[in-house]
């Protein structure tokens, strides 16, 4: 199944050990879960991980955050998009997610903020939480 890690799931994982973000991005790679990535969605995590309000958690360096985001990009389907719908969400710096979920074939877009993707499930793309999706995964309460 494919999926797509916004932003704000590394965000949060980065900033707690204990919660769902983290415990999905630990567990990667996992059989049956790709998450998928392009070059707009690369760029912005590089961006976000490495302000020093993200780093400060954890001790760590802009060099570890970037050295983490090569890994994970290592085992994603980095998927080309090549059509542009915006504005679809209300918020159009939301749409190059959702157009990277369409053009990848995810399933899920795996996010805090759900409400900023209504309407993607028009397109056979459901928002879901991290917390929702790791229940979802591995069944547990």
């Amino acid at each position: 199944m494919r999926i797509v890690l916004d932003t704000c799931v590394l965000v949060a994982a980065a900033r707690s050990m204990e919660g769902a973000s983290n415990r999905i991005l630990r567990s990667l790679p996992m059989n049956g879960i790709e998450p998928c990535l392009s070059v707009a969605l690369y760029a912005e995590w590089q961006e976000v991980l490495c302000r020093p309000e993200n780093l400060h958690y954890g001790g760590q360096t802009r060099a570890d955050a970037q050295a983490f985001l090569r890994y994970l990009a290592s085992i994603c389907h980095h998927q080309d998009v090549h059509f542009l719908w915006r504005p679809f969400l209300r918020d159009p710096d939301d749409d190059f997610i959702l157009e990277l979920a369409f053009a990848a074939g995810a399933r899920y877009i795996v996010t805090h903020n759900t409400r900023d993707f209504a309407g993607s499930d028009q397109l056979g793309i459901l928002p879901i939480t991290p917390g929702d999706f790791y229940r979802l995964i591995f069944h547990k309460p």
